[in-house]
């Protein structure tokens, strides 16, 4: 693989602006009438909230992922996507480098909502 061209700097400050939590994937469901969503389940300690994500095809079967701690970035504006509000979006490493995509995850355990700096 080649490295993407690093993209233009920011600021600490627009780094701040972003909410990265980690959360337990409770559950995916199927998006109907959506060839690449499903509907995540996340809980992340004082609340579960739908995120979607096009991960269907990227793994042989999605449902793999439930039960894992992932990080999500959570304070983007919720958006409709097939008819159901996303609240959230999951990060998903490699797939815009035309890698097999794996989750980014906690090394181990940690409590959900748990900000990443």
């Amino acid at each position: 693989m080649e490295p993407s061209p690093i993209k233009p700097a920011i600021t600490i400050e627009d780094l701040r602006k972003v909410d990265i939590r980690v959360g337990t994937i409770e559950r995916v469901d199927e998006v109907p009438k959506s060839d690449k969503l499903v509907q995540l389940t996340v809980h992340f300690g004082d609340h579960t909230r739908c995120i979607l994500a096009g991960i269907k095809k990227e793994r042989p079967n999605p449902k793999d992922i439930e039960g894992k701690q992932a990080l999500f970035v959570v304070n983007l504006a919720p958006r409709k996507m097939a008819g159901i509000v996303s609240e959230g979006m999951l990060f998903d490493i490699g797939f815009a480098d035309h890698v097999t995509p794996v989750l980014a995850i906690p090394e181990s355990p940690i409590p959900n909502g748990t900000r990443a700096e």
